[in-house]
């Protein structure tokens, strides 16, 4: 079987810094998304949050001795499929981002983990499950 993916975008951020995990950063930036894609950000709108798909480009090459990892969280070793790295199988990574407005076809974004120049894979709504 062959995967073939194309980036819809990239990640624009002037952070120097950003945190591990999205779900401690408050670094701010832009999802440049192509323009054929535009009509598809109708609807996405300040306030909301989306689930962004993309590739850790700068991650280092993956084998078998990197199946066990320390994670960064806990400091301990760990399967890497339960923990974050960016050193994986396959280099995917997956965040949720507060959106603060959008233009054109840019998304402003806070929350960002991903560097300056992160290809975009897939952006998608942030449906909270039911509570209780």
């Amino acid at each position: 079987m062959s995967i073939e993916l194309r980036p819809i975008g990239f990640v624009r951020t002037d952070a120097p810094e950003l945190p591990r995990h999205w779900s401690v950063s408050d670094v701010e930036g832009t999802l440049v998304i192509d323009e054929e894609y535009s009509e598809g950000l109708r609807d996405i709108e300040a306030g909301q949050r989306i689930v962004v798909i993309f590739i850790f480009h700068r991650s280092l090459g993956f084998s078998s001795e990197l199946l066990r990892q320390t994670s960064g969280q806990h400091g301990r070793e760990a399967g890497v499929f339960s923990i974050c790295s960016p050193v994986r199988p396959n280099p995917i990574g997956m965040s949720v981002l507060e959106v603060l407005g959008t233009e054109g076809a840019n998304i402003d974004v806070r929350g960002l983990d991903m560097l300056d120049g992160t290809p975009i894979i897939d952006i998608k709504p942030h449906i909270e499950g039911p509570q209780g």
